[in-house]
């Protein structure tokens, strides 16, 4: 558990805590098995698409009984009770603890850490408050370099220099001075293609800017802060992602996983660009066959499964990659762009397409 600055003693949290109890209780009192009601974070049927926000839950979403006398659901139930308390404590003393903490508390009872995940998930959704809102931290693995610096929740002044790797904090909602003046704002999909573009000295070269990577699928603390440098810059913000079925759409910063849409307004940026590498780039630019990628049936399902999903239909430049892309069956890493030189992404590539556009 860690102890940060003190905050405001958020007594919603409390009682909307206090209400799930008092219910259980009724309900034993009435000799009435307890339930508890989760909206349900996995129907489809539940999100809805906008510009504005992007994937966000609806408010008369279908919810799910946790029953306590079910065998399939007691345990679930139990547990959610288990990190509700846990969540009681922090917030009354004023601690905050990750997700893996939270785990370690008692490893044998929640058995892995994606169900600890999964349960915070359900009960931030229910409560309709956010992870942070019930002390709950996220552990961050993103990285920014780049013309920025602000000042972290405890005092701590950070410069992101143009050449160094500055790891995204912890806590992005309590950082302050948020000071730059980046032209622009480059979301990297690995940290491979970050570092190679830090080594070529990119910011430097495109300054003022600002490259930020989530390593892969990003964790809600790149999430917030690149919604907070949305909020705050107003610059234009564009992604570098590999032009395949996960990398566009699967898990990138336009939209959230439909499973977390309950907190789309805070964690989601529509008006990220998706700059590159588009399908349409790699015929565009004549890649080399030897340099692409035959989609597995893996990758041929999750793209059926993304032309299908609502909000594909209000964007037709993004149906149009995915189309290229089923029809050639070919997908193509960022890397493939070495095949004309090594440093063709930085010097050549991505200073053209931010020139020139041909962005989505």
């Amino acid at each position: 558990m860690k102890l940060y600055l003190v905050t405001s003693f958020s007594s919603e949290v409390l009682r909307a805590i206090e209400n799930v109890i008092e219910d259980v209780i009724m309900s034993l009192s009435k000799n009435k098995a307890p339930i508890l009601i989760l909206r349900n974070r996995s129907d489809w049927g539940n999100i809805h698409f906008t510009e504005a926000v992007g994937l966000q839950m609806i408010s008369n979403c279908t919810t799910q009984q946790i029953r306590s006398d079910s065998p399939k659901s007691a345990t679930k139930f139990a547990l959610c009770l288990k990190i509700l308390s846990i969540i009681y404590k922090m917030v009354q003393t004023n601690t905050y603890a990750t997700k893996r903490d939270i785990f370690y508390t008692d490893t044998v009872l929640f058995g892995n850490q994606r169900v600890v995940d999964n349960i915070i998930n359900d009960i931030s959704c229910m409560l309709k408050i956010p992870r942070r809102t019930l002390h709950i931290l996220s552990t961050s693995k993103g990285c920014i370099a780049g013309n920025l610096s602000y000042i972290e929740e405890d005092g701590t002044k950070v410069n992101c220099t143009c050449s160094t790797t500055t790891p995204v904090p912890p806590n992005v909602e309590g950082i302050r001075n948020l000071i730059t003046d980046a032209k622009f704002i480059l979301i990297i999909e690995k940290d491979a293609t970050f570092q190679r573009l830090l080594d070529d000295n990119f910011c430097c070269k495109m300054s003022p800017s600002i490259i930020i990577t989530g390593k892969g699928v990003p964790d809600i603390n790149t999430r917030l802060l690149v919604r907070k440098l949305w909020d705050t810059c107003h610059v234009p913000i564009f992604a570098l992602m590999d032009a395949d079925p996960h990398g566009k759409y699967g898990d990138s910063l336009l939209f959230i996983p439909y499973s977390m849409s309950f907190e789309a307004h805070r964690l989601t940026v529509p008006a990220v660009r998706w700059l590159g590498l588009l399908p349409s780039d790699v015929y565009r630019l004549n890649v080399p066959k030897i340099a692409l990628i035959p989609l597995t049936k893996e990758d041929q399902s999750k793209l059926t499964a993304l032309q299908a999903r609502p909000y594909i239909a209000h964007e037709s430049a993004w149906k149009k990659e995915l189309d290229i892309m089923e029809t050639s069956k070919m997908k193509a890493e960022i890397q493939a762009l070495t095949s004309f030189s090594t440093d063709y992404l930085s010097r050549i590539y991505l200073p053209n397409k931010l020139q020139f556009g041909g962005w989505i």
